[in-house]
């Protein structure tokens, strides 16, 4: 690869991961609520995706055992986006972006549960100090209290969306398994909707501005990002471009004091506790290629 088309993929990469945090940004300015807010972004991301599939020449033909499977993990999906974005409503971009940099933490636990393997010492301290920078947050954030648990149970469900799906990931096209979850996390939202006899006030609640943002959160954030990472990943590593990704509440963060101003700026404290977070996110990685650690 030549020096201006690896320089090209990186400027790609970044141009990603500024999208996912962007996501954030989108949550914030959307004034309907966190369930009808992912019902319509999934929904329009299975749209965008069926097309970019159609395009590729992708089949679409599997199982219905497996589409199940996919549909399940799906609605891990939805939940965590549903709790991503209510964490947003009830407190702010920065503390639900900087908590929410801890699912590293809850992956790394629940690897080995559920992958019936044992833990890595690293881990044990990776979790440790990731722990320590929550508790900063938490002492210097009280007002944000439901904001952070609410980011944490987001964490903790895309954890454990990152672990079912790594399962799976080499036996289909990512981009397909993206699709049939859309439609999974979308049927699940709906069944809930027309239980609760929601579905109609969700659909009446859409207003055309929160209609264009979320049409750039689905075509845009969801359905170009997660087709644009994987045509990445022919090029780069996953290690490169996961270590990218680590950017995001960076990005985000960052986006959100530019846009909303004085109502992201947070305590010293606060942003003690990210850091922490986040140099063990960054950390993590490296650390765990360049050394073997026992296993608990």
């Amino acid at each position: 690869m030549t020096q201006i088309k690896l320089f090209r993929q990186y400027a790609h990469l970044h141009f990603i991961v500024v999208l996912l945090g962007f996501t954030a940004i989108l949550g914030a300015l959307i004034t309907i609520d966190a369930i009808s807010l992912v019902w319509f972004r999934m929904f329009f991301a299975a749209l965008g995706l069926w097309v970019y599939l159609r395009w590729k020449k992708v089949s679409l033909s599997i199982t219905f055992k497996e589409q199940l499977h996919l549909y399940l993990i799906g609605l891990v999906v939805a939940l965590h986006w549903i709790t991503f974005f209510h964490a947003i409503n009830v407190s702010n971009v920065s503390v639900t972006l900087g908590v929410f940099a801890s699912t590293t933490l809850f992956t790394s636990f629940l690897e080995p549960l559920l992958q019936k393997r044992k833990i890595l010492w690293l881990e044990v301290f990776i979790g440790m100090v990731i722990i320590g920078g929550i508790y900063l947050i938490f002492q210097y954030e009280m007002d944000y209290v439901e904001g952070i648990l609410f980011s944490l149970l987001s964490a903790l469900l895309n954890g454990l969306f990152v672990v079912l799906n790594r399962n799976i990931s080499r036996r289909w096209n990512p981009s397909l398994i993206s699709f049939y979850e859309m439609i999974g996390g979308f049927a699940g939202i709906t069944v809930f909707l027309l239980i609760t006899g929601g579905a109609y006030i969700t659909m009446m609640s859409l207003n055309s501005k929160d209609l264009m943002w979320i049409l750039i959160l689905s075509f845009l954030c969801t359905s170009y990002a997660f087709a644009a990472i994987v045509e990445i990943m022919k090029e780069l590593s996953a290690y490169t471009v996961v270590l990218a990704i680590n950017l995001e509440p960076v990005y985000g963060i960052f986006l959100a004091f530019l846009i909303f101003g004085e109502a992201e700026r947070m305590s010293g404290g606060f942003y003690v506790g990210t850091l922490i977070i986040l140099i063990s996110v960054f950390s993590y990685p490296y650390l765990k290629r360049k050394f073997r650690f026992k296993k608990v």
